[in-house]
């Protein structure tokens, strides 16, 4: 059992990697609504393309911050957003409720999580987007609300006729396993596997891509060796990139000399471009 100092490290590591520190981008065009919860209102924060006008279907992607479901940002991943958004995405960094923001505990999280997907394919046409083109995206806890957007089935609120499950998923250092091998079994108790994705891989799972270096403690990277195992046998398809001395939330932007921020952002755009997401010709990494 990890001691109390390694199990603190672990948590702090977390709420370090969502600071807003790792954001430079610009602040997203608008801030749309798409949950009531508790009286308080959880907002996406949404970057649109300059080029962006009504009646676009454009592919749109949807991420979640981390933060070990106890904090976070989505400020995290603005420089994502900007990012694809330059690109012709239409990017959104979601709110969803953590312990710090609304005392909630990490099931919560996946259920605000589904029902931003189904919100943003819900209202597909005042977003200008494709709704068969809707991926998740997120790092470490927020990884793991998209992940189980992808494979958990249940927890969800709204219009249950439109999924929530998303086309693609884009995930960096994620939560794929939450037993006691992994990440989260103390908070989850004896409803562990309700939420992991890796025991709820189908042939059905979305196609996906992970980023994981191979020197994380606070998420271990058998997590994704695991995920990218099991999807494989389910006959779906899943990328899995290793930065070997890479710790956990070696991706954001700001980290280091920015290296490993370009590298994941040039495979993101190689992943998606694959798909027919992102137009081949917008993407020119060097």
């Amino acid at each position: 059992m990890p001691s109390y100092s390694t199990r603190f490290s672990r948590l702090l590591a977390l709420l370090i990697i969502a600071s807003p520190v790792f954001s430079a981008a610009r602040e997203p065009a608008e801030k749309l609504v798409f949950k009531k919860v508790e009286g308080n209102d959880l907002k996406l924060h949404v970057y649109k393309p300059a080029a962006w006008k009504t009646g676009d279907r454009r592919a749109c992607i949807v991420f979640f911050f981390g933060g070990g479901w106890v904090g976070g940002t989505p400020a995290q991943f603005y420089p994502h957003c900007e990012h694809l958004s330059e690109k012709g995405v239409v990017a959104i960094s979601a709110e969803y409720r953590t312990k710090k923001s609304h005392g909630t505990d990490p099931f919560a999280c996946v259920e605000d999580g589904k029902s931003a997907i189904r919100w943003v394919r819900e209202n597909a046409a005042q977003l200008g987007i494709d709704p068969t083109k809707v991926i998740a995206g997120g790092g470490s806890a927020g990884g793991h609300v998209a992940a189980c957007t992808g494979t958990i089935k249940g927890f969800e609120k709204g219009n249950v006729n439109i999924s929530s499950q998303p086309s693609a998923m884009v995930l960096f250092n994620p939560v794929c396993d939450t037993s006691a091998k992994g990440y989260g079994s103390k908070k989850l108790g004896s409803r562990w596997q309700e939420i992991s994705p890796l025991h709820h891989i189908s042939n059905g799972t979305p196609p996906t891509c992970i980023f994981h270096g191979k020197a994380d403690t606070t998420v271990p990277y058998q997590n994704a060796h695991d995920f990218k195992v099991l999807m494989q046998k389910n006959g779906r398809r899943c990328e899995l990139h290793t930065y070997n001395d890479a710790k956990h939330g070696f991706f954001n932007f700001g980290r280091g000399d920015g290296s490993a921020y370009r590298s994941t952002i040039a495979k993101m755009d190689a992943f998606l471009i694959s798909l027919g997401y992102l137009p081949k010709e917008k993407t020119n990494h060097k």
